[in-house]
């Protein structure tokens, strides 16, 4: 897998789950923040800068917007950066947005020593079968519609595949564990985590560890269809599969 991925499950109250990954950067310690602009996207960019100056050790935190409907293009957005925040929003407009990349970023990244970080949407597409959103299975409802990112039905699509389970994010606060659930239970998706917010999951070669204030709810698929669910608090982890 090379270099640690550090998914974040959202929320804005623990600085300090942003403080993994900034201990893993070298150079100048420039952080680009990659932001799906929506019309406000330098003002979205000072939440994530500011929560980021908050954490330890300092950063330089650097906008890489991308207008809605655009596409990343990372080879000139990278150059001179040091690590990479893929931001929150519209996760399936994340996915659109990183999907003519999706082949080279997780290279491109090995290949110069960026660690990458995900916050909520950005946690959500690092998988290699992205849960992008949706509320409903076939017509009946597994999680709050609100929840649904602009889709109905649950939606897996291709991601960055830089880790090899589904992730699914603001899991306490937003009911979305039955989401994952179902995805794993119909075989979309391998097995998968739900992660609470201001809660991080740094996955490396061969494990996961949780820290922050919440809880890493991972899913793994079953016998005859069922899925076994497993909690995982701080200081807590398990192996990769």
């Amino acid at each position: 897998m090379g270099s640690s991925v550090f998914l974040i499950g959202g929320g804005w109250d623990r600085a300090e789950v942003y403080e993994p990954f900034l201990r893993e950067l070298r150079g100048e310690r420039r952080v680009g923040c990659l932001v799906l602009d929506e019309g406000d996207g330098a003002a979205q960019f000072e939440r994530y800068a500011t929560a980021l100056r908050k954490a330890g050790p300092a950063c330089d935190p650097v906008p890489l917007l991308v207008p809605l409907g655009g596409r990343f293009e990372p080879e000139a957005a990278l150059e001179g950066i040091d690590g990479l925040l893929v931001c929150g929003g519209l996760t399936p407009a994340y996915q659109e947005a990183l999907a003519g990349c999706r082949e080279r970023l997780p290279g491109l990244l090995a290949a110069r020593g960026v660690p990458y970080a995900g916050f909520s949407a950005g946690a959500a597409v690092a998988a290699r079968r992205a849960v992008v959103g949706g509320w409903l299975v076939d017509g009946v409802p597994v999680c709050p519609d609100e929840t649904g990112e602009d889709l109905d039905e649950v939606e897996v699509r291709a991601g960055l595949g830089l880790v090899p389970f589904a992730v699914d994010v603001h899991a306490a606060q937003w009911g979305t564990l039955p989401r994952l659930v179902s995805a794993v239970a119909r075989g979309e998706v391998p097995y998968g985590v739900a992660v609470d917010e201001n809660t991080l999951l740094t996955v490396g070669d061969g494990g996961a560890r949780v820290s922050g204030a919440g809880r890493v709810h991972l899913v793994r698929p079953a016998a005859d269809g069922d899925v076994l669910v497993r909690a995982y608090g701080a200081g807590e982890g398990f192996e990769l599969r």
